[in-house]
């Protein structure tokens, strides 16, 4: 499991889906934050969803990504996750969790990709700032694409 975004949210994510037996990697942008994640049980790395390469090389042993940019500005919800869906295809992964918290230009996006290369989406819209509510989403949206 990928956790693309791996702040607060991310680490509760990654702690529900440890105890359901999984490894976690989740990334962040900061090499300060890596402790953080590693003290949360989660292999955590530094790469940047606006540099996809730095993501792509996180991919190994991975089946399953969650996108947890919803909220993120620029372009890490239009152009760099359209091209980072489609990349998808030509990896272990097969499937994707995206946070759709920011609006409909990502969540439409996952959509596209998931017909075009019939890769299994989720996506999740739950308020995170209703932060039980959202957990729940994002555990049971990965769970229904295991």
């Amino acid at each position: 499991m990928l956790i693309v975004g791996c702040g607060c949210r991310g680490r509760a994510l990654a702690a529900a889906l440890r105890e359901d037996g999984h490894a976690v990697r989740g990334t962040t942008r900061s090499p300060e934050a890596v402790a953080a994640l590693q003290a949360a049980e989660v292999e955590g790395v530094v790469a940047d969803p606006d540099r996809l390469g730095t993501i792509m090389g996180q991919l190994a042993g991975v089946t399953t990504v969650c996108w947890l940019m919803g909220d993120a500005g620029g372009d890490v919800n239009g152009p760099r996750l359209e091209s980072f869906v489609e990349r998808l295809v030509d990896t272990p992964v097969r499937g994707i969790v995206y946070e759709a918290a920011g609006g409909s230009v990502g969540a439409d996006v996952v959509r596209a990709a998931s017909q075009r290369w019939r890769m299994p989406a989720e996506i999740v819209d739950a308020d995170p700032a209703d932060h039980g509510s959202w957990l729940r989403a994002m555990h049971a949206a990965v769970k229904r694409l295991l």
